[in-house]
């Protein structure tokens, strides 16, 4: 078995599937010689996979069941009974549909997160006697939504402002003493997102009393695991973009542009056993390392046609 190679071949190049759709592919063995084998099966699944954080241990058993992992897709195909491979190349075809025959009956997106994954792979399995070990094969690939229009309210601008007054409802009495005077002002261009697309705005210094020393925008995930008995919630960093490096003309207006990462977000989530869902924090660092900071919840969709902010253009 030393000189069988194989590998699973999928018809879409870029591996990139919807619900419903077929699953077109072949399975390529090269042979140095005749080779014998036990049967060959191919093995499709899609699965939700939850991972309760360090701050969890110990809760009642109810959370435990509500983080089992869910299966999406469960399907194998036998591609040949015990038998030989002959000496060269050989193909073996398949087809394979993608639906979700039981609950939750859809087809999340492809997500790999801290605590929560969505995966879909192929794996093909070659049998061997019974001194020999099994030789497998995997194939990932990729499920999206079909792109759907986003609603006409998401398009509207989301205006904010971070200010001592704007803050200090969460600062204590020593930190308002010690906050310098500043006022900064902007916006997020819409308040539902493309997954596709970036995150754009701007943000202006009005004035500031102290020096700032850096300007950045953190995309957060917020994923929850469990269910009404009990849950856990946990946010991490995707990615932060520096905004601006040290101080910055007033009034002076600075262009957001984040671009999203492919495989790490996905259009916000909501089911009863889990959640995905996204925040941003944009976050000012002034010279004495005093930090202020300003959280803007957020949707993602996957958006039909081109989403163009002010000063683009819908071609682009």
């Amino acid at each position: 078995m030393s000189s069988l190679l194989f590998d699973i071949k999928l018809k879409r190049e870029n591996k990139v599937y919807h619900e419903n759709d077929m699953l077109l592919g072949c399975v390529q063995f090269q042979c140095a010689q005749e080779t014998k084998h036990e049967g060959i099966i191919l093995y499709l699944e899609g699965i939700v996979n939850l991972q309760l954080s360090a701050k969890t241990v110990g809760l009642f058993d109810a959370f435990y069941n509500s983080v089992k992992p869910i299966n999406l897709l469960q399907n194998s195909l036998e591609l040949s009974a015990p038998g030989k491979l002959s000496a060269g190349r050989s193909e073996f075809h398949f087809e394979l549909p993608l639906v979700c025959k039981k609950e939750p009956r859809i087809l999340y997106e492809t997500y790999h997160g801290v605590f929560i994954n969505v995966n879909y792979q192929l794996t093909c399995t070659v049998k061997r006697n019974f001194l020999g070990k099994a030789l497998t094969k995997i194939q990932q690939f990729c499920v999206q939504y079909k792109p759907v229009p986003l609603r006409e309210d998401s398009k509207k601008v989301v205006p904010f402002s971070l200010s001592p007054d704007s803050l200090q409802k969460n600062a204590s009495a020593k930190e308002r003493l010690s906050m310098p005077r500043f006022l900064i002002t902007g916006r997020l261009d819409r308040s539902e997102f493309c997954v596709t697309t970036p995150i754009t705005g701007s943000i202006t210094v009005q004035h500031t009393e102290a020096a700032i020393k850096s300007i950045e925008m953190q995309l957060v995930r917020v994923e929850t695991c469990g269910c009404d008995e009990g849950y856990s919630k946990d946010a991490t960093e995707i990615q932060t973009i520096q905004i601006a490096d040290g101080n910055v003309l007033p009034k002076l207006e600075l262009p957001i542009h984040m671009v999203l990462p492919r495989l790490f977000t996905c259009p916000t989530l909501l089911t009863k056993n889990f959640k995905i869902e996204f925040e941003l924090n944009l976050i000012v660092v002034f010279k004495e390392d005093y930090t202020v900071s300003e959280n803007f919840k957020i949707v993602l969709k996957r958006s039909a046609g081109p989403l163009p902010s002010k000063g683009t253009t819908a071609g682009r």
